[in-house]
């Protein structure tokens, strides 16, 4: 009798494999094999399959662990297969960053299929389905969601992160930014709300704050109605953290976009210190001094220490007098902040290329060559429009300098450190691009603000998850992934006996599984 193998569609969606001989010259089913919705499952099926085929009547036998032996007779399937080194994986970071306090299994699954494939909570189902997790059922997800918020998983999430940080990188400098969520939704509500987006888009949207240890690692998030201003969201969420885990001394560090005179009183009556971006526009007023005496022309890195206003209140123009900068102290200068200006030449570059489109860009609109609208260097004279030589040209000799405004004196910290500090803002900036990408924070699906809420919670623990996974092996989230999910364990049946065959194990994928359950992150990692 010939025995061949035969792949078919299955209802589901999935592929079965049989066992199959012709006798009178139609096929007839052998033996069903069992079925799979993805390719590694698929193989083993296959493989399953060619193993029984090969092996010749009177020769098969299996030792089991029972001691009993399979005959050639015996019943042989498979069924079923699960990622289970990823699942362990993702549960170790988990449990390790002490998340099991939060006593939810539903709660965990949630953040683990927001991991291994962002996806509505409904589809989420069908993720962890095919992982081989124990799903649980979607009604109790739904529940699972209303306890996020009853039963404050964030704020016993957000302790949590708060004893991993200061355990490990410390919390004396924290980083924040904001980012919007659109909903593609007709009308606005008391949350969703059409305001300014930094994608351009018209859609009602949230404003969501997000404020990380200096590596990245979240410790706060917060929702905001979507025409609040970026200015005015940093307080609240600074203030939470404060209040939730009374902390008095911590340096805030946040780009230009939070520097509002309201925002700098707020945080420095408060006790703490900040380091904010300043804008190119005050660049002028604040290295006046520098200017006079020294001209326009500088060495690349060039520092200068300074003073800038608070608020309407001026410098003193009687400072150009005199070469040396003022030295800031609360005491001294109650009316200014400490400024620090340096100039880089690599940045000097860039700004000038982006000057000269702007520039390309206002003669077309001069010209008659593109449709008159607002732009940078169109200035009215009378009836008609006319290029701005003299606001062009200080742009040019502003270029390359970059400002940055703090209260932090300077016998605290040097002009050189309050630099530093600023650019690891690049670690919050990638938390948020990790929560938007990676981990499709965009909460498209749910309506309410205690459904928006929950989902943010599930993303903020996925994310604190991920960062630890990245720090532990230095891979990305998705090669984290990509390494892990193919590698499946597979369950059979032989006589009524079940055996666990484990997948074979790369070393890549070893030592992953390794520097993830023997991470040890000390202060400063």
């Amino acid at each position: 009798m010939s025995l061949r193998l035969r792949k078919v569609p299955t209802a589901s969606g999935a592929t079965a494999v049989q066992i199959v001989t012709k006798r009178h010259g139609k096929l007839t089913v052998i033996e069903h094999l069992g079925s799979a919705h993805t390719p590694a499952p698929l193989a083993a099926l296959e493989e399953a399959g060619r193993e029984r085929i090969n092996e010749s009547p009177g020769q098969l036998s299996l030792d089991l662990d029972t001691g009993n032996k399979v005959s050639a007779g015996s019943r042989r399937r498979v069924k079923g297969s699960a990622s289970r080194l990823l699942i362990d994986t993702i549960r170790t970071a988990y449990d390790r960053l002490g998340f099991r306090v939060v006593d939810d299994e539903a709660f965990f699954q949630l953040v683990l299929a927001r991991i291994v494939e962002p996806t509505s909570k409904s589809d989420s189902i069908r993720v962890l389905d095919e992982l081989g997790a124990d799903t649980k059922h979607r009604s109790t997800f739904t529940r699972c969601l209303q306890r996020v918020n009853a039963d404050a998983y964030r704020e016993t999430i957000a302790e949590k992160c708060f004893d991993y940080s200061v355990a490990t990188t410390g919390i004396s400098l924290i980083l924040y930014d904001v980012t919007t969520l659109y909903f593609e939704a007709e009308k606005e509500d008391e949350l969703r709300k059409v305001g300014y987006s930094k994608e351009r888009r018209v859609d009602p949207q949230i404003v969501v704050g997000l404020l990380v240890d200096r590596t990245g690692f979240p410790l706060e998030i917060g929702c905001f109605e979507g025409n609040k201003a970026e200015t005015f969201t940093m307080i609240p969420i600074v203030k939470g953290f404060q209040d939730r885990h009374g902390v008095t001394d911590m340096v805030i560090v946040a780009d230009a976009g939070m520097l509002s005179a309201a925002n700098l009183k707020a945080i420095d009556d408060a006790g703490l210190r900040f380091i904010v971006g300043s804008r190119q526009t005050k660049a002028p007023n604040d290295l006046a001094t520098f200017f006079t005496w020294n001209g326009t022309n500088t060495d690349d890195g060039q520092l200068v220490d300074t003073l800038t206003p608070r608020a309407t209140v001026a410098l003193n123009k009687n400072r150009t007098l005199t070469r040396a900068e003022p030295v800031w102290s609360p005491e001294d200068h109650p009316h200014a902040w400490r400024a620090v200006w340096q100039y880089r030449r690599k940045r000097a570059v860039r700004d000038r290329e982006t000057l000269n489109l702007q520039r390309n860009r206002a003669m077309r609109i001069i010209d008659g060559d593109s449709k008159p609208k607002a732009a940078r260097f169109v200035k009215a004279k009378g009836s008609t429009k006319v290029f701005d030589e003299a606001g062009y040209d200080k742009a040019v000799g502003l270029a390359g300098w970059k400002g940055y405004v703090t209260n932090i004196a300077a016998n605290v910290m040097s002009a050189n450190d309050v630099v530093g500090s600023y650019h690891d803002l690049w670690h919050v900036e990638q938390s948020i691009r990790m929560s938007k990408t990676d981990l499709r924070a965009r909460p498209i699906f749910h309506r309410t603000r205690d459904a928006i809420e929950a989902h943010l919670t599930v993303v903020f623990t996925a994310l604190a998850v991920s960062r630890f996974m990245q720090e532990a092996t230095g891979m990305s989230l998705k090669k984290i992934v990509t390494t892990l999910r193919p590698l499946r364990e597979f369950v059979g049946e032989i006589d009524g006996h079940e055996l666990v065959f484990p997948p074979e194990l790369p070393a890549s994928a070893a030592k992953l599984i390794e520097n993830v359950e023997n991470f040890r992150p000390g202060p400063g990692h």
